[in-house]
């Protein structure tokens, strides 16, 4: 048990030193707080909750890959390599898409919603 509950203890410093060490990461929990306020004040529907939920998790667990990858080819190489780099674009570009496809969800879901609300 004392190994399980380590287990999360160091998922939870990841987080934490993903938060305190990346804007971006930063950036995609506060876009978090909105679309989750946003939910609770359009009502979404549990499948809308499902949808947005993995499209979150996606994102942030993209991003947490893509900073363990920056790191993990800071240590591993120190100066410029044509290869690092485009491991390093490679990861990002995993982040972006998975932003791209949770914007387009949000969009789904929320555009319908708010043109209602408007007229």
């Amino acid at each position: 048990m004392t190994k399980l509950i380590r287990s999360f203890g160091n998922a939870l410093r990841g987080l934490r030193s993903c938060f305190t060490s990346e804007i971006n990461f930063r950036i995609h929990i506060v876009v978090t707080i909105l679309v989750i306020a946003a939910g609770v004040y359009y009502q979404i529907s549990s499948k809308e909750w499902i949808i947005l939920t993995w499209s979150i998790c996606g994102v942030l667990a993209f991003e947490l890959m893509n900073t363990a990858i920056e790191k993990l080819c800071n240590l591993v190489y120190h100066g410029r390599h044509e290869g690092i780099k485009i491991i390093k674009d490679m990861a990002a570009a995993a982040v972006l898409l998975s932003a791209l496809a949770a914007v387009v969800s949000g969009a789904i879901i929320f555009l319908p919603k708010i043109f209602l609300s408007l007229f």
